[in-house]
């Protein structure tokens, strides 16, 4: 099976149809979930959701994401899918670059707060780059292809990911707090490696 979110008018929904067993694609916005739902009628494969994803079940059998995710939401969007508790086999979103790069918590790229919560237990990095010219309408920045998939081994235990969650925004929000963790002080949040935050957070448990 295969998600689909904010499938618009279903152009990414039919190449997954023609290639996967099952494709359930979600789409809010009423006009666009008709016109998906009239494109996807030669396809008996796909389940049209018209829910606003980030306060649907998620499935509860094994999945994969694929998507062109609305840029606004994509923070929460991976953060659901990250979090969930039947979690995706593997995930491909279609983000902006600056998006992306934020996530790649073991590049020499500022790392965002979201990249670093998540690192324990999921792996990022960029398949491709996309051309503005791959969309219609073109869009204004620059898009990539992420790739998110679980470790093979988790670098924290599950039952931690909420007290590493808080920790690292906290670090991120408040300097006097990151200041008193014994952090490299030539260094800000934004330009730890996972490593020295795994460390980090093993000092004030």
């Amino acid at each position: 099976m295969v998600v689909d979110i904010g499938a618009g008018s279903g152009a990414i929904t039919a190449v997954l149809a023609r290639r996967v067993c099952q494709v359930i694609a979600y789409e809010n916005e009423p006009a666009a979930a008709k016109k998906l739902r009239n494109n996807m009628r030669q396809f008996k494969n796909v389940e049209v959701i018209e829910e606003d994803f980030l306060k649907s079940p998620l499935p509860t059998v094994p999945y994969k994401v694929f998507a062109n995710i609305p840029f606004s939401q994509s923070s929460a969007i991976v953060r659901r899918l990250t979090e969930a508790e039947v979690a995706p086999r593997a995930i491909y979103l279609i983000v902006q670059k600056q998006f992306a790069r934020k996530l790649l918590v073991e590049s020499d790229y500022f790392h965002g707060a979201l990249g670093v919560c998540i690192a324990p237990w999921w792996q990022a990095r960029i398949r491709r780059p996309l051309r503005r010219t791959d969309f219609t309408p073109p869009p204004a920045v620059d898009t990539v292809l992420l790739e998110l998939k679980p470790r093979e081994s988790a670098l924290l235990a599950p039952e931690q990911r909420t007290l590493f969650g808080s920790f690292v925004s906290r670090c991120y929000a408040d300097p006097q707090f990151y200041a008193t963790c014994h952090a490299p002080q030539d260094k800000k949040p934004s330009q730890l490696q996972l490593s020295d935050w795994i460390t980090l957070f093993s000092r004030i448990r």
